[in-house]
């Protein structure tokens, strides 16, 4: 049975790598001349390391990447609204939140599956026959009997099949900065978002003296030839350092977007992953982390199901709950940290909420469902 996976990024690659533990033929077509990531710095939740724990890549993802003890929210000067204590939960799962550079994360990933990836496959068409027929850019032509689309939020497996996903823009602008620099010790072990006023900036350590940063604006604060340093003005002056010391090509401007919650990711012998699927704004840091447990729910299902169509069945009704509940709670919380007014009552209020709280919230997204 052939196999193909659209889509080189995380979840493509978690997927690869299960198949292949499983002793399942497949291939990977990715549209880029190599594995490179595209966006800089991520987080990877204890739920995602758990899973690469099954993998037998959890130790080298942890000594590639940061290890955070907190998930600290403040205000401009640097002053807590909040702190999540990651460490306590993942004593519990025995895992840690690693942050680590998409880069280093993608090339743990692909370098145990190499031979299953094809690169330079820009996927131009897909159409239904008696099985998938997949004509990319080269005008090179694959029939593939089971296609799974992990070719991200703007997926064309999405759009020619399933013909659904409605994108949603927040009204956002993300600037994302990798900078090399020492880091002070206080920085060293947490996450810090920073929530202002129509405007957010968040920074961590990825690894030695590398430190991954990004800004936020509401759109009508944005313009081309904005200065980030005169937006972020009245943040605190290392937030300024930051901003000041990242060379110009190594910043990256995006729109923050995610897909609408979709009823169905599946059709015969086709299964949407990740992004294509699910995509989510960053404000939980779980887009990659979703990626991968969809991965390894598939998995999963496909040690005692041989039938792809009913694993797919399963799939869907096993992640859509979880799945829905982070895309629409990370779409508010969004909204809400990019409040331009009633600021310090928003902050007084996530200064009251018990931190056992932030614990439970977490513990509902660390947990498998399989």
């Amino acid at each position: 049975m052939k196999i193909s996976i659209i889509g080189g990024g995380i979840g493509g690659l978690t997927l690869g790598n299960f198949l292949k533990q499983h002793n399942i033929d497949f291939k990977i077509y990715e549209s880029a001349p190599e594995i490179k990531a595209v966006g800089a710095g991520i987080a990877m939740a204890g739920n995602a390391m758990q899973i690469f724990d099954k993998l037998g890549l959890k130790e080298k993802i942890e000594k590639a990447g940061t290890k955070m003890q907190a998930l600290i929210i403040t205000d401009e000067k640097l002053k807590t609204i909040s702190k999540t204590d990651v460490l306590k939960l993942g004593n519990k799962y025995k895992v840690c939140n690693i942050a680590i550079h998409r880069a280093d994360l993608q090339k743990i990933l692909s370098e145990n599956i190499s031979e299953h990836i094809i690169l330079n496959k820009q996927l131009s068409t897909i159409e239904k026959k008696e099985n998938y027929h997949l004509t990319f850019g080269d005008k090179t032509e694959i029939e593939s009997e089971i296609v799974f689309g992990a070719d991200g939020v703007k997926s064309l497996v999405r759009n020619q099949i399933l013909k659904s996903g409605e994108i949603r823009n927040a009204g956002q602008k993300c600037w994302r900065g990798i900078l090399q620099t020492e880091i002070p010790e206080k920085y060293s072990h947490n996450a810090y978002e920073m929530w202002g006023k129509g405007k957010r900036f968040g920074f961590v350590k990825l690894s030695e003296n590398i430190l991954y940063w990004y800004a936020l604006v509401n759109e009508k604060f944005y313009s081309d030839d904005i200065d980030l340093l005169e937006t972020f003005r009245e943040f605190h002056p290392d937030i300024l350092e930051m901003i000041a010391e990242t060379a110009k090509q190594n910043i990256i401007l995006n729109d923050i977007i995610d897909i609408q919650p979709m009823d169905n990711w599946c059709t015969e012998n086709l299964c949407l992953i990740g992004d294509a699927a699910h995509a989510t704004t960053p404000n939980m840091g779980q887009g990659g982390c979703q990626a991968v447990e969809d991965a390894y729910v598939i998995a999963k299902l496909s040690e005692t199901e041989k039938d792809w169509n009913k694993v797919f069945s399963q799939f869907e009704k096993i992640r859509k709950e979880k799945v829905h509940h982070i895309v629409n709670t990370s779409w508010t919380l969004g909204k809400v940290a990019q409040w331009e007014n009633f600021t310090s009552i928003r902050n007084s209020i996530f200064r009251v909420i018990p931190e056992s709280a932030n614990q439970k919230q977490m513990e509902k997204i660390l947990k498998l469902e399989l």
